[in-house]
């Protein structure tokens, strides 16, 4: 059984599956996101989205990925097959690559289960070498333990996807798990 989990999704949203940043494996993670977030809705772990809301002039946008995500518009909203419940999951807005920085994440988990907060994030989303590696650098250096949707993350190439997720086992003590397997965990 996984110790206060939460999931955190990182950047579902419309550009980067639809818009200017889209990659055709992308596609992959909706079916195991939505198998995992049904379950957690439904024992009522946290959901939590962690998503780019842009402004034009952001160095992300400036100097390296382009428009993408910029706050207000159709590109920044979470794909349809992931929405989030309004009436009990959350959104974190994120100008960089990591969900926790300047976002109110920490504060947001450590007040949940009643005020003993979530011990452990489960990570879902894009890019498993970019903001999911951020997010999941600074849960690890805030002392979560890190679980991280093996068949729920995705890159922009097979190659960064398996070094990704090398990575995050390696340096964060990440555990690397299918949907399925979280469901089962967190089904207990």
């Amino acid at each position: 059984m996984i110790s206060n989990p939460a999931i955190i999704l990182v950047d579902v949203q419309n550009d980067f599956f639809s818009g200017p940043l889209k990659i055709e494996r992308i596609t992959n993670v909706i079916e195991p996101l939505k198998r995992l977030v049904v379950a957690a809705r439904k024992n009522h772990v946290p959901v939590i989205y962690a998503v780019d809301a842009h402004y034009p002039q952001d160095v992300e946008v400036v100097r390296q990925w382009g428009n993408h995500a910029i706050k207000g518009t159709k590109g920044a909203e979470v794909i349809p097959e992931l929405q989030p419940d309004i009436t009990s999951d959350f959104v974190v807005e994120k100008r960089t690559y990591s969900g926790f920085y300047e976002t109110g994440l920490d504060p947001l988990l450590r007040s949940l289960y009643k005020g003993d907060g979530v011990k452990t994030v489960i990570l879902g989303g894009l890019h498993t070498q970019l903001c999911v590696r951020h997010t999941a650098a600074d849960a690890f250096f805030r002392g979560y333990r890190i679980i991280i949707v093996k068949d729920g993350v995705e890159a922009f190439s097979a190659a960064d996807q398996e070094q990704g997720l090398k990575y995050l086992e390696y340096v964060y003590d990440a555990k690397i798990m299918t949907a399925n397997e979280v469901i089962r965990e967190i089904v207990g």
